[in-house]
């Protein structure tokens, strides 16, 4: 069970947002290397950054905060955030990033999901960003009114990565995640699924391990770890422990 501390990149630094709103962002740090390096040298196995101007804006935005962070650390990264055509991830994973995250794209051309699974096999991994379990695409903004497993299930077959799953109400605020939601989306899917959203502390890292039956294969946790609810050495070993 994986446990993969989020890098959301604004204007070059690190924050995190409540709820993906643009407006109610907290500054952590303005050295994304830096924060990339805490995480691993903390263990991790792998990292989760977000473009959050990308996402909003349909372009990539955070390009030098991203080759940064690969130029600090050895381990592997899944970027998501504004990557809408192959012209995007053929300079992303040159850059060096290992998985690139899809979710707008998927919803508003599914057939280029299909193109990149086939032109880049095992690195493709589609986001399903959902309030109420209806998928919201452009960074949040804009609901689809779709339900996530109906989404999921349109790209089954296709050889995504992973699935990272996010209940919206709950990121950024610490209250804990979804469970119910979390496990009913990965029993409905075929591809493994990352949780997202709402940790707030180890108890949850626990409860979270413990769906690894139902097929949820990590989880990404960003304010618990940066606010100090949560420590990524404990959540490693509590995580390693429910597998």
């Amino acid at each position: 069970m994986l446990v993969i501390p989020a890098i959301d990149l604004k204007s070059g630094k690190c924050v995190r947002l409540k709820q993906g709103r643009m407006s109610e962002e907290t500054l952590y740090s303005e050295s994304p290397g830096e924060t990339a390096l805490t995480w691993y040298e903390q263990g991790a196995e792998r990292l989760h950054l977000v473009d959050l101007d990308g996402a909003v804006g349909g372009k990539p935005a955070n390009r030098h905060a991203i080759r940064e962070i690969l130029e600090f650390v050895p381990i592997p990264v899944e970027l998501g955030g504004g990557i809408r055509n192959m012209a995007i991830l053929d300079a992303y994973f040159d850059l060096g990033v290992t998985w690139a995250i899809l979710g707008t794209v998927a919803i508003k051309d599914p057939s280029f999901v299909e193109k990149a699974c086939a032109a880049f096999p095992g690195r493709i991994i589609l986001a399903i960003d959902a309030v109420n379990n209806l998928v919201a695409v452009e960074g949040w903004t804009e609901s689809t009114g779709l339900s996530a497993t109906a989404i999921a299930r349109a790209f089954q077959g296709m050889g995504l990565s992973a699935i990272v799953y996010t209940d919206i109400e709950r990121d950024g605020m610490s209250t804990g995640p979804n469970l119910k939601a979390t496990e009913e989306f990965a029993r409905n899917v075929q591809a493994p699924v990352i949780a997202s959203g709402g940790i707030s502390g180890i108890e949850d890292v626990r409860r979270i391990a413990a769906l690894s039956k139902a097929g949820v294969m990590g989880m990404i946790t960003g304010r618990a770890l940066y606010e100090g609810k949560l420590d990524l050495r404990e959540a490693l070993k509590v995580a390693g422990e429910e597998n």
